[in-house]
């Protein structure tokens, strides 16, 4: 998707069983439709670009996101909420059901998110908006008149900013700004702009260096000229203007505290972050307990792996070992970017044995852009990309490569947001929206998956998969822990360094994401617990009758969803007998 990402988690009714739909009234289908409808056409337009699909025209504006904005939205998803409440549920139709549902916890995690004034800080040391703004830059277009579009876009910066840091003084006032340790550094972000040496080499100039043959060269020149006017009228000038702040007020005035329980209302603030990733309604004190069971339960199982390698020695010992020793490490940023795609490329060969559906759509594997590696995590993906951070070589060992690859391309992200935007019979709000508790936990149940597909060629390669699998059970652990238990950034640390074979880089920017980023970090382990529990529940209730493609189809075919409602269609499927939502394909 194009422009700035809304990564929303949702909290979520409980899914109520209905007696065959025999009260369904299409007059209530139809008025929870034309709600939704509406609110979604309103959506798109207060955000222009965050929802569209990769064949979608560049936005030609930026979203306002003054605080006159701010109050409408909330006003407006309010509204919304009145409006579904009024509606008799039970009148609706067995899928219509299970959308208000979604859709309703939907509009309830972006109300709260408007209450809560999450605009007021709209950075993190993962993303800011600024950097955001770059993805469109790196996206290729695919429209000529895109280019005249994304110079509007460009003049609109100086605006944009400065709403932005009127929001980001708001917050600042009230305390309310991520902790000043995590932001150390971020301004190399902005310079990356303010000081590049020519407006050619500047990132927004990207899209103009190559144009289509097929626009005439004097609409080339005169696209070119308009480009580099705006970069160095609206796009310099408003990242200038955004560093003298973040660098004479922002950063200097930061808070110093680290636990979301000290922002304003901040113990209700963190529960509706929890709410808001996880979908669950669970407290911190039962995530952290739950964390410590799963931390114990996962290193009995690497101690294990670590004795079939042959290694003399204790658990620590091993430890440094593997984040020490060469052979572990690529050589070169093409050496790492040519393994992660014979990974890739070894699982499109094993795909059709463990999924009916096969997604259209195909992914590039391509590196870190470097104003944003030294911050960002060892990789990311979704439709289309599949970006691995060649930064820093020695903190990217290649013991992780394959649970990496597995989560962040295919059947990871690249799968499951793929499938979504393809299954075009679904609501809007069902397609787009990513829901990071089944997101996130898709992919985290694809890493252990690789086992049975026989991805791990090595003892250490399941090391590394057992690593990343202690890393998100850790995270439950750490993120409660700082932001409800006084937990320090070098508790944190020490906590990861001890519990998992990551490199000591990753440890200090996840710690840092955990600090920055209150509640995101517990959506990757409690979302394949999710999964993992219901095809368990499905294998001993359907025995021989359980498919494991089916079983993978009836998940992806949701789209992002709560987990209670994942949940509930498990159970539906083990009521239909195993049967999956492609027949054919099983």
């Amino acid at each position: 998707m194009r422009g700035f990402v809304l990564a929303l988690g949702a909290a979520v009714v409980l899914i109520v069983a209905s007696a065959g739909g025999a009260l369904a009234n299409p007059a209530e289908d139809a008025k929870f439709q034309a709600i939704y409808t509406t609110e979604w056409t309103w959506r798109v337009s207060q955000f222009p670009g965050a929802y569209d699909d990769e064949n979608a025209p560049v936005a030609d504006h930026l979203p306002k996101v003054d605080r006159a904005a701010q109050d409408a939205q909330l006003a407006y998803w309010n509204n919304v909420i009145e409006q579904l409440d009024k509606l008799d549920r039970a009148l609706l139709s067995p899928e219509m059901r299970v959308d208000f549902d979604i859709y309703r916890a939907q509009i309830a995690v972006l109300a709260a998110s408007q209450k809560f004034r999450d605009y007021e800080a709209p950075l993190n040391s993962d993303s800011t908006f600024w950097g955001d703004l770059g993805f469109t830059a790196r996206t290729p277009f695919r429209h000529p008149e895109d280019y005249r579009r994304y110079i509007s876009q460009l003049n609109e910066f100086p605006r944009y900013f400065a709403e932005q840091i009127d929001n980001m003084r708001a917050g600042l006032k009230r305390g309310f700004t991520p902790p000043k340790v995590t932001m150390n550094g971020r301004d190399a972000s902005i310079t990356a702009i303010t000081q590049a040496p020519s407006i050619e080499a500047n990132l927004f100039y990207t899209p103009f260096k190559d144009l289509p043959k097929s626009i005439p060269a004097e609409e080339q020149a005169r696209l070119r000229a308009d480009a580099a006017k705006a970069i160095r009228e609206s796009v310099i000038p408003a990242h200038l203007a955004l560093l003298k702040f973040m660098r004479e007020a922002y950063l200097p005035g930061a808070r110093t505290g680290l636990a979301a329980k000290d922002l304003p209302d901040g113990r209700a603030f963190y529960q509706s972050k929890i709410k808001e990733f996880t979908t669950l309604d669970l407290t911190p004190e039962a995530i952290h307990d739950l964390g410590l069971r799963e931390v114990a339960k996962i290193h009995a199982q690497m101690v294990d792996v670590m004795k079939e390698t042959g290694f003399q020695g204790d658990f620590p010992a091993f430890l440094h070992f593997l984040r020490t020793d060469p052979q572990f490490y690529a050589k070169t940023p093409d050496e790492l970017l040519m393994r992660a795609a014979w990974v890739a490329k070894t699982f499109d060969g094993k795909a059709a044995r463990y999924f009916g559906y096969l997604p259209r759509g195909r992914f590039a594997i391509e590196p870190v852009a470097p104003d944003m590696a030294p911050f960002y995590t060892s990789g990311r993906g979704g439709p289309g990309l599949y970006l691995v951070n060649t930064y820093d070589l020695p903190s990217r060992p290649l013991y992780n490569l394959t649970a990496l690859t597995l989560h962040e391309s295919a059947p990871g992200h690249a799968f499951q947001m793929a499938i979504a935007l393809e299954h075009k019979g679904e609501p809007d709000f069902r397609q787009k929206v990513y829901i990071s508790a089944f997101g996130e936990g898709w992919a985290v149940y694809c890493e252990k998956l690789g086992l049975e597909m026989g991805m791990y060629k090595t003892p250490y390669d399941r090391f590394g998969m057992l690593t990343y699998q202690m890393w998100r059970a850790a995270r439950l652990v750490v993120d409660t822990g700082i932001h409800t238990q006084g937990w320090t950034r070098e508790q944190a640390q020490a906590y990861l360094r001890d519990n998992t074979a990551l490199s000591n880089h990753e440890i200090e920017t996840e710690v840092d994401r955990y600090i920055a980023w209150p509640g995101q970090a517990l959506s990757y382990y409690l979302g394949a617990m999710a999964i993992e529990d219901g095809r368990a529940k499905a294998e001993a209730a359907l025995g021989a009758k359980f498919n494991l493609r089916a079983f993978h189809d009836t998940v992806l075919q949701m789209g992002s969803v709560p987990l209670p409602i994942l949940t509930a269609r498990i159970d539906q499927f083990i009521a239909d007998g195993g049967k999956g939502p492609y027949p054919d394909m099983e």
